[in-house]
């Protein structure tokens, strides 16, 4: 039997080494139990990490790896993917780093394609210093989305809390011309079929927040609800898709109306990210639902300001583990239950077959 066989193999991008990247993957998985649930694979170098490790006084014990056929069950894999020694340099921005940190989520996005992991859990980034010749990406889900089957979507997730986002990396002068019936369909199709087959939901109930102040007040402020978002909305709602909106994003969160659906879209980034991250940070996981692989990441990010201190929470980083885990077993399901489907006519051969 293969390693691959045998449990879940997690992929970890290693991110920004002068940030608290590799401290909260360190802290997440110094508990052994979570060795029971998958076989972690780290993607960077040992030396960087012993050095974090002892920085940071972290007792996670790791294993220097340089081929994905060495993986070691039960223990924390590292992958080595670079051989050049690095200063770390904790709060800085730093050229070299931000190479490294891509070098790291390419190779583990290749072997995520090649099936070689399972399941991806990216550390955070500097999108800043990752920009070279050959990565022009804004950022993880841009990237996905080019090499992936799919439509990217980012959801923000903590426990029944989801929210989407109909733009996510766009200046917001640029939001109001990319929203389109067409992207508008796109995203609510993506996040209902993510509900279901993620979360299984199988009857989620979507809303989707309006762009302008008052959701146009009737076109007053702004005409793109009553002309683009109201009609996409009914249509997709007519065609059996639980879909409500737009709501005015102001009171939706303050009144505690999101209680009442199974996932919000917002249209752009801060309208979603701020109550998000308000109701949840340090709890939330950023998943990119959409797309035929697993990808989750923690909710925050670099925080240069108090890397290599040793007191980075890595709640958030370790609930995007357990995500990551819990929809590629989801999927697994899914998978088994469409497979002993029989089509009907099949099923009625088979039992007059039997009578």
């Amino acid at each position: 039997m293969s390693y691959k066989e045998k449990n879940i193999i997690l992929g970890i991008s290693i991110g920004d080494l002068n940030g608290i990247g590799t401290e909260v993957i360190l802290k997440s998985l110094e508990d052994n139990r979570i060795l029971e649930l998958c076989t972690p694979v780290i993607f960077g170098n040992s030396k960087p990490l012993s050095y974090i490790k002892k920085i940071t006084k972290i007792n996670t014990q790791i294993q220097g790896i340089d081929d994905l056929e060495q993986i070691i069950p039960g223990k924390v894999n590292v992958l080595n993917i670079w051989k050049e020694n690095i200063n770390i340099d904790f709060g800085t921005n730093d050229p070299q780093i931000g190479e490294l940190a891509i070098k790291s989520f390419v190779e583990a996005t290749e072997a995520l394609k090649a099936d070689k992991i399972d399941i991806l859990v990216t550390a955070p980034i500097n999108k800043y210093n990752i920009q070279n010749e050959s990565f022009k990406h804004p950022g993880h889900t841009d990237y996905l989305n080019e090499q992936l089957e799919g439509n990217a979507l980012m959801l923000l997730v903590n426990d029944n809390l989801r929210v989407g986002l109909l733009t996510d990396h766009l200046p917001l002068k640029d939001v109001a011309k990319a929203l389109t019936p067409e992207l508008i369909e796109q995203k609510v199709r993506t996040i209902n079929n993510s509900l279901i087959e993620d979360f299984h939901i199988f009857k989620p109930r979507i809303a989707v927040l309006g762009l302008n102040p008052h959701s146009g007040d009737e076109g007053i402020i702004g005409e793109e609800e009553q002309t683009i978002m109201i009609p996409t909305i009914k249509k997709l709602f007519n065609e059996g898709i639980l879909v409500s909106g737009p709501f005015p994003a102001d009171g939706f969160f303050g009144s505690s109306t999101y209680q009442k659906f199974d996932a919000i879209i917002a249209c752009y980034h801060d309208q979603g990210l701020t109550p998000f991250k308000t109701l949840s940070f340090g709890n939330g996981v950023n998943y990119t639902a959409g797309l035929n692989k697993v990808r989750t990441s923690p909710d925050h990010g670099t925080a240069y300001d108090i890397a290599g201190k040793g007191i980075a929470n890595e709640t958030s980083f370790r609930e995007a583990i357990y995500l990551a885990i819990d929809i590629f077993n989801k999927r697994k399901i899914n998978i088994e239950i469409n497979a002993d489907r029989l089509p009907t006519q099949q099923k009625q051969i088979t039992t007059k077959k039997s009578q």
